[in-house]
């Protein structure tokens, strides 16, 4: 195995090395959500009782408003409203909400919050996976019904309007916005040394009682020819975006999860994995898939144009990694 490439991020909080806890421990909490499971390793003096629960009770209620599995979420009783109707959307919903279109905007349409329909076509939503392709029509009805550029919302009234058999999707930036409240909850009970998981996508904060950062190899597809990448995950969040996860199989062919929200259909661009390191979670995860969805020649210049620390593997196992991210490498 090759050396790890080392990250290490240049602005090192001097405030975390002088309040780091030397005479703590690392206090691990998890469980599950959004059918997957989460994490936290946070540096403490003293075991933390009453941590675990408050943090699953914050999961609980973010998978109750956004997730596209519950038929009782905030979500997926907008997903069902008729033509015209305007729904209320509590804070945290329209939090996401509007930076995945202000995303969606950015990339060109890249990443697109309102691709539901499209997703359950293609049998990666609740719905059961046929493990075949739709037909084209079905893709073509779907792909009409979509588009971020359909949806209004009301910013004062914290509000949005069903324009007509739209459904959202927030499976690719819900993660990553579940990870950054995690993170915000523990700075707002006093925490300042700790690393949240959700699912893989991380945010670091602090050092560990030893004075190391919180050392993360970001992911890398199975048997990818490429060395690890390991950077100190300190104030950053990091989120990865790869078709080794989710597909199917037919006719000789691999249909991956990743959908181009500009042709309804799965991405053929051989992208493996695209991993973003940014200051919030959420945008990490929404960069990350849009960044696949372009491909490496379109998401590399894309990922430079906008500053982007992003990693891009390929399915033949190359690596290519942004300006943003290339300036950390020690």
């Amino acid at each position: 195995m090759a050396d790890p490439h080392i990250l290490i991020p240049h602005l090192l909080s001097p405030s975390a090395i002088a309040t780091r806890i030397a005479d703590g421990r690392v206090i691990a909490l998890g469980g599950r959500t959004m059918g997957t499971s989460w994490s936290a390793r946070i540096a403490a003096r003293a075991a933390l009782p009453d941590a675990g629960p408050a943090l699953q009770a914050l999961l609980d209620r973010i998978v109750a408003e956004m997730s596209h599995w519950e038929p009782t979420s905030d979500l997926c009783r907008f997903n069902r409203l008729p033509a015209g109707a305007w729904q209320a959307l509590p804070a945290d919903f329209f939090t996401v909400l509007r930076r995945a279109i202000d995303i969606a905007a950015e990339s060109d349409g890249a990443f697109d919050p309102t691709m539901g329909r499209l997703v359950d076509l293609w049998g990666f939503g609740p719905a059961p996976a046929s493990l075949a392709p739709p037909s084209d029509g079905d893709v073509a009805a779907a792909l009409a019904a979509s588009g971020y550029r359909r949806m209004a919302i009301d910013i004062h009234g914290r509000r949005a309007c069903q324009p007509g058999d739209l459904a959202l999707d927030f499976s690719g930036i819900a993660k990553g916005y579940a990870v950054d409240m995690l993170a915000d909850a523990l700075r707002q009970a006093g925490y300042r040394h700790f690393l949240v998981e959700v699912g893989g996508e991380l945010v670091g904060e602090g050092v560990m009682p030893d004075g190391q950062p919180w050392w993360v190899d970001l992911e890398t597809p199975p048997e990818a020819p490429v060395p690890p990448a390991r950077i100190a995950l300190h104030g950053l969040a990091v989120a990865t975006s790869g078709d080794y996860r989710r597909f199917f199989d037919h006719g000789g062919r691999r249909y991956a999860h990743s959908l181009d929200p500009r042709t309804g259909r799965p991405v053929e661009n051989g992208v493996a994995a695209v991993s973003v390191v940014h200051t919030r979670c959420m945008d990490a995860d929404a960069w990350a898939t849009a960044l696949t969805v372009l491909g490496i020649e379109a998401g590399m210049a894309l990922a430079t144009q906008k500053r982007l620390a992003a990693r891009f593997i390929s399915n033949e196992g190359r690596e290519a990694f942004s300006p943003a991210l290339a300036e950390m490498l020690d």
